[in-house]
């Protein structure tokens, strides 16, 4: 880990997936993940308007590889069949038992472009970027695998209590729980908050469930101290005053799943990433053994299995372990 000279970002392209963390004095602030889907914030394609809703400027719309995107800001009399350059504004997403289409706006003249990569989003940030090597260990350092550990399970500990963060369709909750008194703890949940937020990349909509406080003082206190931490954090959007049961409602710019959803609704995919990133790292010669849960095997492409072995250079072998959890594969060095 380099000296302490200010938030910098690292960036790391695995198999499949890129991943970046924004570090400061070997602390996590924010993290990124891009799992390279084509149709990604920012890209720019040539489309058909597949149909419109009456008496709106809203429809939907079907890309060059016949994916649905919805689509607003229609131009005025454009019917359907129509084509018309779009821009994606949001990735699709998943969720408990539905799938959300992606988003777009018309795109006027613009050329035909892809969506930018995870390096070039970050290089507008203001803050350094540091892309890094196979062998480099800045994310261990840094706490990456725990950072990782929290999206799965969606718990995040801080003194005097713990969050619990869900995402549902209707938007990411964020409960907090912890021993009385209730105001103090309160209090220790804002930073953790502001900090989640940027650490597993959460935006849209997010709803805050405080203990309840009994005065209206207690709650403007803490919706104080709670701007101050958003603002510090580097947070933007709109949120609501904290009403007489303790709910806050933050709405911010959704682009793409946080790092809490990807883990809940594609976890076996989340895995074999994971995986892949472990078997570049392996020292020893020999064939590369991968060991890992079916499921976590099953979303291991052989695209992304011919890449591992031209990046290692070495032969690919595959073990199924039904008993494994989903992360608790590993990949070792066998005789070839």
């Amino acid at each position: 880990m380099p000296e302490h000279s200010g938030p910098e970002w690292f960036i790391e392209t695995g198999i499949g997936e890129d991943r970046a963390i924004c570090v400061d004095d070997h602390t996590i602030l924010a993290a990124r993940v891009c799992w390279r889907e084509p149709w990604r914030a920012g890209a720019v394609a040539p489309a058909r308007l597949d149909h419109r809703h009456p008496g709106s400027r809203r429809g939907a719309v079907r890309l060059p590889d016949g994916t649905i995107a919805t689509i607003d800001a229609l131009p005025p009399g454009l019917t359907h069949g129509a084509t018309l350059m779009v821009r994606i504004t949001r990735a699709a997403l998943a969720e408990q038992g539905r799938f959300k289409l992606m988003q777009c706006r018309p795109a006027g003249d613009a050329a035909p472009c892809p969506a930018p990569s995870l390096a070039a989003t970050l290089a507008d940030s203001g803050i350094p970027v540091r892309a890094l090597g196979t062998l480099d260990r800045s994310f261990d350092t840094a706490g990456w695998d725990d950072l990782i550990e929290q999206a799965q399970t969606g718990i995040v500990d801080f003194p005097g209590g713990l969050l619990t963060i869900s995402p549902t369709p209707a938007m990411t909750l964020i409960d907090i729980d912890g021993p009385p008194p209730l105001l103090p703890l309160a209090h220790a949940a804002v930073p953790a908050l502001a900090a989640s937020l940027a650490r597993f990349d959460i935006a849209g909509s997010v709803g805050i469930d405080f203990p309840g406080l009994e005065s209206r003082a207690e709650r403007q206190a803490v919706d104080a101290a709670l701007d101050l931490a958003l603002a510090a954090s580097g947070w933007r959007g709109e949120r609501t005053g904290m009403n007489g049961f303790g709910f806050v409602q933050l709405i911010s710019r959704l682009v793409r799943p946080s790092l809490i959803a990807r883990m809940a609704f594609h976890p076996a995919r989340a895995a074999a990433y994971a995986l892949l990133r472990r078997a570049e790292r392996v020292a020893e010669p020999g064939a590369l053994l991968l060991v890992a849960h079916p499921d976590v095997l099953a979303a291991i492409s052989p695209a992304l299995e011919d890449e591992l072995a031209r990046r290692s250079g070495r032969s690919i072998r595959r073990e199924a372990r039904v008993g494994l959890a989903l992360h608790g594969g590993f990949a070792q060095a066998i005789a070839p």
